[in-house]
């Protein structure tokens, strides 16, 4: 499982499916089995309706699929969190709810239970205040609980799953089906580049556009792409000539380079060849030798209920409660929604009074919508 031509493989398999999404199944029949599970999902959530769906999938029977997005969504303990969560960092049942507590919810009990579940493992791609694209892999009763393991080989691969998703959206192969999954993606800060052996620019995203804009640590002259700082340029020429060599080059993984504006923010650029079973035959297509990626060092504004949780120092626990209270109600009526006992929500409830320094639940609805409301009266 930890073999690393294997790991490689499965890296190259997920570039390739970025470029033809008819191997999406079969990399996340891979990439479950090297993480430790039956199944694996691309998904995404959105947190204003708290609905969601699939884009790609493998191992889950489409009758449990269909019933988790049309009525578990709402129940899983994981999706609050899931809003919150550090991109790209693995996030497990045990992060966000004691698990004798997870045990007694109705998601367990009526939706994993009778599939033989027992966990999942989840990270956010990106995420915007309102939604959020992920990859998780699910565990059966055989596979036992995520544990450290499960985690780091979550890690290896994660990035690359990110990049990939990335990637389809920009090249955009007419693949209708990935449309919905590309939506969520519409708000991300990163800016992408396809790039030819001479350092053309042959395509580039919103984001993209806006870094050219600036002019500032990156330019286009003549239609090619150049660095301000003249080693980083240098760097940047071999690694576009040598990606035109495929994986051979520079590796299935890519190279990360570190740019700096005039300003000292620091921003790093990604560079992964396109040249690649898949990825030569789009690469031909768009004339195109590799990707390059560039993000700002620095997470995007949280949204609110990220905010809410860090200020006040809130587990997952607390948080859920927290927005079930404001959307749902009373004790009872959070309970049932929740699928858990009122005593726990309860004791919940009495945390939160004590860390937000209030004493009725009218009070946490006002503190709630003060960290919504632009303007907090």
């Amino acid at each position: 499982m930890d073999d690393p031509e294997q790991l490689s493989a499965l890296i190259g398999d997920i570039y390739d499916a970025a470029l033809d999404s008819s191997l999406w199944t079969d990399v996340l029949r891979k990439a479950s089995r090297f993480v430790g599970g039956p199944a694996a999902s691309l998904f995404s959530k959105d947190a204003t309706s708290k609905t969601g769906s699939q884009v790609y999938g493998y191992g889950i029977d489409a009758h449990y699929q269909q019933l988790y997005f049309e009525r578990y969504v709402k129940l899983d303990p994981l999706t609050t969190s899931h809003f919150f969560a550090e991109i790209e960092e693995p996030i497990a049942t045990a992060d966000v709810i004691p698990y004798d507590e997870f045990l007694q919810t109705r998601f367990y009990r009526e939706w994993a239970r009778p599939q033989g579940l027992v966990d999942f493992v989840a990270a956010v791609l990106d995420k915007n205040v309102t939604s959020a694209a992920m990859f998780g892999v699910f565990r059966h009763e055989r596979d036992g609980l995520v544990d450290d393991a499960t985690r780091r080989r979550m890690r290896l691969i994660v990035p690359h799953i990110r990049r990939a998703v990335l990637c389809a959206r920009v090249v955009d192969l007419k693949q209708a089906e990935a449309a919905t999954y590309a939506d969520t993606l519409d708000g991300l800060s990163a800016g992408l580049f396809l790039i030819d052996a001479g350092g053309r620019i042959v395509h580039a995203n919103a984001a993209a556009h806006g870094i050219l804009a600036a002019d500032d640590f990156l330019r286009a002259i003549a239609g090619r792409l150049v660095a301000r700082d003249a080693q980083v340029d240098q760097t940047l020429r071999e690694i576009f000539a040598t990606a035109d060599n495929g994986t051979a080059g520079i590796g299935l993984k890519g190279i990360a380079l570190p740019l700096i504006d005039h300003d000292g923010a620091l921003y790093v650029a990604h560079v992964l060849p396109l040249t690649t079973g898949a990825r030569r035959r789009a690469g031909a297509t768009y004339t195109a030798a590799a990707a390059m990626f560039v993000r700002k060092a620095t997470m995007d504004p949280p949204a609110p209920p990220e905010v809410i949780a860090k200020t006040y120092k809130l587990t997952p626990a607390e948080l859920r409660v927290l927005l079930a209270i404001v959307e749902v109600g009373g004790v009872p009526e959070v309970a049932a929604a929740l699928g858990v006992a009122d005593t726990t929500v309860k004791t919940h409830l009495s945390r939160l009074f004590e860390k937000t320094g209030t004493s009725r639940q009218a009070d946490l609805v006002k503190l709630v919508a003060g960290f919504v409301s632009p303007v907090i009266s």
